[in-house]
């Protein structure tokens, strides 16, 4: 059987799933996709083998699964719909998610499904085998270029100035729930620790600006009764977006394959 896919956002993460679908997944097929500027969203599936339609957010809940990839603010709007409507809504923008628990329960009432995908980071699966025992502590500590993190709320909030930087500055040093707040265009990766761990109170998480890197660099350690382990993964930022890595688009498609295939790997 064939799942149909909608995708909110025609963006980094987006656009190169749009065109992964099109060029065609097994039991997948791209329907309807939405976007802010509908010309520009025009062009850019002009080129499509099979163009999906163009609708509005809320028409998108038509399709079996919905991929969120909007800016935080629309995130209500893209999955709303979705999640009242029964259907399956994978989530690329997790830290919107952290503070908006009644979600979880329209769709425990509708008979909805929230998917997080891996994203950017790594190691999700062994941070929830880890999560059903006891958990001392779980940490993460990113490392972006500058400009990928230049104009989030907290540097402006705070009059941090990230501009021409020769050194490490560390802009963040809190929780996750803070963090998603403070940095909501590049710590998604933090709320799926949490939402994966131990909440976003007790995930701790520091943010540094980096402007000896060229990559998005994320350290999770985790402290538990079963195990202690650390994992570092360094992303490649999008050309479209330098606040996303390049590994998101993919890991969202290895998410809806997931979905549709007979064998799954992984918890």
């Amino acid at each position: 059987m064939t799942m149909t896919v909608a995708i909110a956002g025609l963006g980094a993460i987006g656009l190169p799933l749009a065109r992964a679908l099109d060029l065609g997944v097994d039991g997948l097929s791209l329907m309807a996709v939405s976007a802010r500027d509908q010309t520009k969203a025009k062009a850019k599936l002009a080129g499509f083998r099979n163009p999906p339609r163009l609708v509005e957010l809320d028409e998108l809940a038509h399709a079996d699964i919905v991929v969120e990839a909007v800016p935080a603010a629309m995130f209500e709007r893209a999955v709303l719909p979705a999640i009242d409507a029964g259907k399956t809504v994978v989530v690329l923008s997790a830290g919107a998610l952290l503070p908006r628990t009644h979600l979880m329960r329209r769709a425990v009432a509708a008979g909805a499904r929230i998917v997080v995908p891996t994203g950017a980071l790594l190691g999700l699966d062994a941070v929830r085998a880890a999560a059903e025992g006891p958990v001392e502590s779980v940490t993460m500590e990113t490392r972006k270029p500058p400009n990928g993190l230049a104009g989030a709320p907290h540097l402006v909030k705070n009059n941090i100035s990230v501009d021409g930087l020769t050194e490490p500055l560390l802009v963040f040093d809190g929780n996750a729930l803070e963090a998603a707040a403070g940095f909501p265009a590049n710590v998604n990766v933090a709320a799926a620790l949490a939402l994966a761990g131990i909440g976003p109170v007790r995930t701790k998480v520091k943010i540094w600006a980096d402007p000896g890197i060229d990559r998005n660099i994320h350290t999770i350690s985790v402290e538990a009764d079963a195990a202690r382990f650390s994992m570092k993964i360094e992303n490649v930022p999008s050309d479209e977006n330098p606040r996303t890595g390049r590994l998101v688009a993919l890991s969202v498609l290895a998410c809806l394959r997931g979905l549709v295939s007979p064998l799954k790997v992984g918890s």
